[in-house]
């Protein structure tokens, strides 16, 4: 994970997993990237005991540290948050090796690197917004004189982080795009703007395994941004599942379950999926305040089963 000092506590999925490990009685092996390497193809970690509390001031202490290998775990939760960039991919490789000796590693590490968050929803062109992933000024601006209104975003960002609202005939509408596409180096993708994210806002729907829970965050924009992350300042309201995010993930569900992507944070705004966030999903502190559920319960009991069957077998 990110440093486990520099989180929010009061909001912070990873430590409501830690928590929950916890409680069960699981040990917690802390690890940050800079902790993993392969030693002569042995994937192995610097690993910290940690002990964490349910309190905004004082949220965990480390009680003791030892180097060893990745194999002596049984499950290995990969909670690095984004920028997806080389050093991410590193790890990826030391986690597969990992992956390798039996250990349960969430998500899989091979989808990891597969599933970009903004570009796997082309794999289900039936669950989205008219979209266009490219690194061709041009082909934006055409794009753009179709929709009449897109939003653009870098891939391999996070929290709204760059994402920009292009009206047809912004003066700025050349700059932006030179801006996120680095001058024409890097892809992005541009997708039709849907209005109802200044009034519904953007969803964030949980599946665990492939399967939904049933109640979500809708994250509205304040009223001087635009962007529907609560990094960027957006409000979260409860709701319930509708048929078409129940349609929507069942589209997806058998997907993801297939390619090991086993806590899953997908965006639906009105109508349309807009991402999957496969690195580092949040929101379930929220959904457990509105609702009151325990989200990490349920995914360690999915994980409990999993690993049980494990055992069974071998």
């Amino acid at each position: 994970m990110d440093p486990i000092g520099s989180i929010n506590p009061k909001k912070d999925t990873t430590l409501a997993f830690m928590l929950e490990a916890q409680l069960r009685g699981w040990q917690i092996i802390y690890m940050e990237m800079a902790d993993l390497f392969m030693h002569n193809g042995r994937p192995e970690a610097r690993m910290r005991h940690v002990n964490v509390f349910n309190n905004t001031n004082n949220w965990f202490e480390f009680v003791g540290e030892e180097y060893g290998l990745l194999s002596s775990l049984d499950i290995i939760l990969m909670r690095k948050d984004p920028p997806f960039d080389i050093d991410y991919i590193m790890a990826t490789y030391i986690l597969e090796k990992a992956e390798a000796t039996g250990v349960l590693v969430v998500n899989k590490p091979q989808s990891l690197r597969d599933v970009n968050e903004k570009v796997f929803t082309a794999w289900f062109p039936q669950c989205c917004p008219p979209s266009i992933l490219t690194r061709s000024k041009n082909a934006v601006k055409s794009f753009l004189d179709i929709q009449g209104k897109i939003a653009v975003k870098p891939t391999h960002k996070m929290g709204g982080q760059s994402v920009f609202i292009i009206t047809k005939g912004d003066p700025n509408t050349n700059v932006i795009i030179e801006e996120v596409t680095q001058s024409e180096s890097r892809y992005i993708q541009a997708q039709a703007y849907i209005p109802e994210i200044a009034t519904i806002g953007d969803k964030r729907i949980i599946l665990i395994d492939g399967v939904p829970v049933n109640y979500g965050i809708a994250r509205i924009p304040n009223g001087d941004d635009h962007r529907g992350n609560l990094a960027a300042g957006a409000s979260a309201n409860g709701f319930t599942l509708t048929e078409r995010d129940y349609w929507i993930c069942s589209q997806i569900g058998p997907t993801l379950k297939e390619r090991g992507l086993l806590f899953v944070g997908i965006d639906v705004i009105g109508e349309y999926l807009t991402e999957i966030n496969v690195t580092s999903p949040t929101g379930i502190c929220e959904i457990n305040k509105i609702f009151d559920v325990n989200i990490a319960s349920m995914f360690f009991d999915r994980l409990n089963t999993i690993i049980q069957k494990r055992h069974s077998t071998m």
